[in-house]
């Protein structure tokens, strides 16, 4: 500490020598901190799914059109182009787009759009539109982005009625991404308690709830997900269908967790600082939560951030079947119903854009993980 000290005030010690010192002095949180953002395809997942929560709370800000209104005149219209240079070759700073016009098909009967190259529009930033509350409770009507009347931008185009897909999108996340999250912390709870009281505990206790583990992993998940998916009453609402969806979702998928939970308390219960805990007169109960699992809070991280993509992954699975989430309310999946039809992805393949929003999340979901798992032992070079 001394040489510290006097290398902060000569500014002669090397700088090895320093982060040495602060390696050894540093807590375990602070390592694994430290390791973590070395790893840097995490560090960009990490940045990632920050910005997609940020889409998810902000959607009526970020968002264009309101997602419920039908633009009848360019249904299964395609996503606008930004332009920069105009047709004289002139470069604008500010992007611009040009009006869509429909023309029908009387062979197919298919619409057809081009670019009204007399029609141009600037983006607008900060733009005024429908209004909505901000988090709920603030009302305003200011969106991030926008174009003049008449015109209407759609950067991913518009579904078979007319309804904004990108505005869609973005709602749509709130759902998905939050059924993940939710979803993951009751499971979370239930496979730390169920686990830790399994392990803790051994004989009979023990017995008894491995058993019932085997018999819920025995069952086909996706066939269980959809029992109990669709054993939701038709009547409810779809608030109540959003939690319902999330309480079966994380009725399926503790288990994993409680035997990976129950491995580690067999191995810690006979460590002394439990012991020390008993001796002290410490409930079962408190022991398990305040030493035991706090103990290995690292490997728990890191099986939280892997199980949310799985989350997500069986929410849209579910809503894609049209078991899930259902209309009006809006998730990934249901976005993703439109794109059953072969015929009507032939003819409009950005239906296809929120799959892409799951398989980002997904990826950034898997390689956050990896980075946390490889953090988690700090001391491991």
């Amino acid at each position: 500490m001394w040489r510290r000290l006097l290398a902060r005030q000569n500014k002669n010690e090397p700088e090895s020598v320093l982060y040495d010192e602060s390696y050894y002095l540093a807590s375990q949180w602070q390592l694994i901190w430290r390791k973590f953002r070395r790893h840097r395809l995490a560090m960009v997942s990490l940045l990632v799914i920050i910005f997609l929560y940020s889409l998810a709370l902000f959607a009526e800000f970020y968002s264009i059109n309101d997602l419920y209104k039908r633009h009848v005149k360019y249904a299964k219209a395609p996503p606008h182009t930004l332009y920069f240079v105009d047709e004289d070759g002139n470069f604008h700073l500010v992007p611009f787009i040009y009006d869509l016009k429909q023309e029908l098909d009387m062979d197919t009967l298919q619409r057809n759009y081009t670019e009204d190259r007399s029609k141009r529009y600037h983006l607008r930033f900060f733009v005024e539109g429908e209004p909505y509350k901000l988090l709920g409770f603030v009302d305003t009507n200011i969106h991030l982005v926008g174009v003049d009347e008449p015109a209407v931008y759609f950067p991913f185009g518009t579904d078979n009625l007319g309804r904004d897909l990108y505005s869609r999108t973005i709602h749509a996340a709130r759902i998905s991404l939050s059924i993940g999250v939710l979803g993951v912390v009751i499971s979370f709870g239930l496979g730390c308690l169920i686990g830790g009281i399994s392990g803790y505990f051994g004989g009979t206790v023990d017995l008894v709830i491995q058993r019932i583990i085997e018999f819920i992993i025995s069952i086909p998940q996706i066939p269980l997900w959809i029992a109990l998916a669709a054993a939701l009453p038709a009547k409810w609402s779809s608030t109540q269908v959003y939690f319902g969806i999330t309480i079966v979702l994380a009725t399926v998928g503790w288990t994993t967790l409680a035997r990976a939970v129950r491995g580690k308390l067999l191995e810690l219960r006979e460590a002394d600082f439990v012991m020390a805990a008993r001796i002290s007169n410490m409930g079962d109960f408190d022991i398990i939560v305040k030493h035991l699992l706090p103990s290995f809070a690292s490997f728990l991280i890191v099986v939280l951030s892997l199980s949310v993509p799985g989350m997500i992954l069986a929410e849209t699975a579910l809503s894609f079947l049209q078991i899930g989430i259902r209309p009006p309310a809006v998730s990934w999946g249901v976005l993703l119903q439109d794109a059953q039809n072969i015929r009507s992805l032939s003819q409009s393949p950005w239906l296809l854009i929120p799959g892409l929003f799951v398989i980002v999340t997904v990826l950034a979901f898997n390689f956050l993980g990896d980075g946390l798992r490889d953090a988690a032992d700090p001391y491991k070079q």
